[in-house]
């Protein structure tokens, strides 16, 4: 069974996607959502194999909710009355970008890219290998402070870490939480722009502001954001490599 989540701020689209998804019996709607924020929350409770995702939304628009999307990753579907996203679709590895109202010849069609991309198991592998290529790194994240979500770009990014079970994000200004794990962001990153430090942080080179060395041959640094974090032994050179490289 596909497993699939519907993600859509208008019911009678929604209900428009369920009337056609059930004439395909290999698909079992597990879920719905309806802003971009309930869309995050589904998507991390339910895992789902399948995201029909719209994209213009409040909360945080349906590009977002994908770039923002970690392992286990699913399949995602853009159905949208807009055709103006499409380039910034696929390079999310979009399965396909469908306009409303969705017919069911082009559903059915974008259903079985999903099926041939053989095992669900085996896109999760290739779609990390694909974000990984050069250009495909993510532009911008999606985290939380509160219950309120905030899109980052990347240029605001000084570094990720993961404390007490959470990843966050850090900006000069604030400390927000992610889904991600730091193993998934550390396969999606571009390893030009950041470097992993530890195995609980991961840094934005240019947002270095100092490095000290200590004796034992590990270091620390401070960063753009006043915050000051120690680099483990075997990860100092190469840090420093990384830098005189900039």
């Amino acid at each position: 069974m596909i497993r699939t989540v519907l993600v859509d701020d208008e019911q009678p689209a929604r209900e428009r996607l369920r009337q056609l998804l059930g004439a395909h019996s290999d698909v079992e709607i597990v879920g719905e959502a309806e802003d971009g924020v309930q869309a995050v929350e589904r998507i991390a409770e339910l895992t789902p194999d399948l995201v029909l995702l719209d994209i213009q939304m409040p909360g945080a628009s349906g590009l977002d909710v994908a770039a923002s999307l970690g392992p286990p990753r699913p399949a995602v579907i853009f159905c949208t009355a807009y055709d103006q996203y499409a380039v910034d679709a696929f390079e999310l590895s979009a399965t396909d970008y469908l306009l409303k109202p969705v017919n069911r010849a082009r559903l059915a069609a974008a259903l079985d890219r999903v099926r041939n991309t053989t095992a669900l198991r085996q896109r999760d592998r290739a779609l990390d290998l694909v974000t990984r290529s050069e250009g495909l790194s993510p532009t911008r994240f999606l985290a939380r402070r509160g219950s309120r979500f905030r899109v980052v770009p990347v240029q605001e990014v000084v570094a990720f870490t993961f404390v007490d079970g959470v990843t966050h994000l850090l900006t000069p200004t604030d400390q927000l939480s992610m889904q991600p794990t730091l193993a998934a962001l550390a396969r999606r990153l571009d390893p030009a722009a950041f470097f992993q430090v530890s195995r609980t942080a991961i840094i934005r080179l240019d947002a270095i502001r100092e490095a000290k060395p200590f004796a034992d041959g590990t270091g620390e640094i401070i960063l753009a954001n006043g915050q000051t974090l120690v680099v483990a032994r075997r990860r100092w050179r190469a840090l420093l490599d990384k830098l005189e490289g900039i």
